[in-house]
């Protein structure tokens, strides 16, 4: 498998957790965008992704982009460890969480639309992630266990880790969502968090490496 990816990018990290977790070996092809106004917009990667968006996985003869796409499909394939659970109520459960971060929260402030806003990007960064984190602290005070939904590390938590890193950078107060803050603390202890994580990826510049 190729995984093209760049290091600061959420979704991209989300895949990265999922391969890890799954022991998947992959080779990585960094996709920086910011270099050269942005190596997304390439031709070559167009050919890759016409949508001209990280991440985007080559696998299995096909090339899948979308986060939750590429996820759905190493979980039908790669089943063990499950990323979504068998009872059918947690596993909507799973996909609600996950689709409210990976649609609700995170495309609000990602890199294209932060551009459009100019000098009131930090603040229009933390007003979507601070809507999205009320609901969502009220949604995991029903569904938590260990993780987002039960004891389970599910797609959930796949979406929670790098949207709270997202919420860090733009210094987003995390004392209103202590279950989130918890839930995302536990998450960060386990190895396929740790190695994923955007500090140590081959394209992290040095001053932002573990």
């Amino acid at each position: 498998p190729i995984l093209y990816s760049y290091f600061r990018s959420s979704c991209s990290w989300r895949v990265r957790i999922a391969l890890a977790l799954k022991g998947i070996a992959y080779d990585l092809v960094p996709v920086s965008l910011l270099k050269d106004g942005g190596q997304q917009f390439s031709a070559e990667f167009k050919a890759v992704n016409p949508m001209q968006q990280v991440p985007a996985l080559k696998i299995d003869g096909i090339t899948l982009s979308q986060s939750l796409a590429i996820i759905h499909y190493l979980e039908d394939t790669r089943p063990s460890p499950r990323l979504l659970p068998q009872d059918p109520k947690k596993r909507a459960q799973v996909r609600m969480i996950a689709d409210h971060i990976a649609s609700g929260i995170q495309p609000l402030q990602n890199l294209s639309v932060l551009k459009q806003m100019g000098e009131k990007k930090v603040e229009w960064a933390q007003h979507c992630i601070t809507s999205g984190f009320q609901a969502l602290e009220q949604i995991l005070q029903h569904t938590a266990g260990h993780y987002c939904v039960g004891d389970e590390v599910s797609m959930a938590d796949l979406c929670l880790v790098p949207q709270v890193a997202n919420a860090e950078r733009f210094k987003v107060d995390m004392g209103p969502y202590p279950t989130i803050t918890r839930i995302n603390k536990a998450l960060l202890e386990l190895e396929a968090f740790k190695v994923s994580h955007p500090s140590r990826q081959p394209d992290t510049p040095a001053e932002l490496q573990a």
